[in-house]
Order: structure tokens, then sequence, then C-alpha cells
């Protein structure tokens, strides 16, 4: 049997989805660190990816003014320092530090990987859409990294990454799901 929930309950059923850290800077080089369950592929020619950010974030502007970004995959391991960079806000603390993070230089963005992370997404911003109070952020790939022992054949092997999704900020592998 299935429930109907009224539409303003959605964020509170929500769905399942993947977490990322993204990485942006100002433009003096100081970098921040956002939590974001809002991202996805979107084109495989070119390839793209589209993150969702809240005007009131912090980042949001860093990424509207740089037009780059970096999408940071943790894996399950980070849940507790993921959790911290999406709690606080940039504007107020060094996230890289709050959250015991390192920032390694990106191959061809100012925005820095975080080395923590299994797998990097390098991108400069090449569109962006408002959708309701978010902005979807479109990113062209420039480069990408992944931990080679995260690979198997080749091919990222989840079960080595343990890639983190969340339903409502309880945080899970995919292998738990």
């Amino acid at each position: 049997m299935k429930t109907n929930l009224p539409r303003e309950k959605y964020s509170q059923a929500g769905p399942i989805s993947p977490v990322v850290l993204v990485t942006s800077v100002d433009e003096n080089g100081r970098s921040n660190i956002i939590t974001l369950g809002m991202y996805m592929p979107i084109s495989h020619d070119p390839p793209q990816v589209v993150i969702g950010v809240s005007p009131k974030r912090y980042s949001h502007d860093l990424i509207a003014e740089q037009g780059e970004f970096v999408v940071n995959s943790p894996g399950i391991g980070m849940a507790e320092r993921m959790h911290i960079c999406g709690i606080k806000s940039g504007r107020d603390v060094d996230k890289f530090k709050e959250a015991g993070l390192t920032a390694a230089p990106a191959q061809k963005v100012k925005p820095p990987i975080i080395k923590e992370c299994y797998g990097h997404i390098e991108c400069k911003v090449v569109n962006t859409v408002t959708c309701g109070d978010h902005t979807l952020f479109v990113g062209e790939v420039v480069a990408v990294s992944i931990d080679e022992d995260c690979l198997e054949g080749g091919k990222l092997s989840l079960g080595a990454a343990r890639p983190i999704a969340q339903k409502n900020w309880d945080y899970h592998t995919l292998s738990d799901i």
C-alpha cells in the first residue's frame, strides 16, 4: 500500500541521493568545501555534470564568480568529516582545517581536490539554471582523477570506493542500500 504525501513533505520523505564534496575558491584563491546531495552526470558528449546549490550558501557565489568547481567523491569512512563540511559555513571557518581534510592542487582548475576523497571531477561552468530555490551549475568536465585502489579492470569498484548516499541526512554506502 502506498501513502500519498503532500507536496511540501517531499523533502522530508526525500529520495536516496549520492553525496559529494564540492570545492571552490574565492578571488584570492581561498578554498571552500560544500557538501551536496544534488549532483549528477548530465551529458556524455561533451562530458558534463550538474550540481544544485542554494544562493544562500557561501559556495554559490564562489562558483558563480570564479566559474569553476571540483566534485570530490568521499567514501563512507569520511561521513563524519563530510557532515562537518555540510553544517559549517565557509564564511566563518576554514572547512579543510575544521574537518581535517587536505587540499591538493587540481590538474586544470583553481579549486583544489580533496586528497582524502577517492575521485575528483574538475569542472568549468558552462551554464546555470535557476530552479526554484536552487541554482543548477552545469560544469564541463576538464579533468578526472581516481585512486587506483578503487579500480577493478579499469572501472570503479563500488566495493572498494564505498561511495556515500544519503536519505534524510542518514548516510549509507550503496552496498548498505
